[in-house]
């Protein structure tokens, strides 16, 4: 797990609008144009957010026509998730660990 590109991706995903935009990409790819009528904000703040997105691996782009189409990339977000996802393990052993202890207790309360 490349932890420096992790700290990059949720850096980036810390400022609210660049969060809004990858919610509205998490739907469907979408050009600029339908970023900023989504989002109700200029159009050059939403082009630099694109570009921060982009720079940090989260966002691609492909023209069509005069637009540019932007869609999420997975891997950032994929090891994100495996990240997020070690940490189920530890709480699963801690309430697995309080379970345990519960019954122990009730144990010694019906003696």
């Amino acid at each position: 797990m490349n932890t420096s590109a992790m700290q990059l991706t949720l850096l980036t995903l810390a400022e609210p609008n660049r969060f809004k935009i990858v919610e509205l990409l998490k739907q469907r790819p979408r050009s600029v144009g339908e970023i900023v009528q989504a989002l109700g904000i200029s159009q050059p703040h939403v082009s630099r957010h694109l570009r921060i997105l982009g720079e940090a691996g989260l966002v691609k782009a492909r023209s069509k026509a005069q637009q540019r189409i932007y869609s999420l990339e997975a891997a950032p977000f994929k090891e994100l998730d495996e990240w997020f996802d070690s940490f189920s393990i530890l709480w699963e052993e801690r309430l697995d660990n309080f379970e345990d202890y519960m019954l122990d207790y009730k144990k010694k309360e019906d003696l």
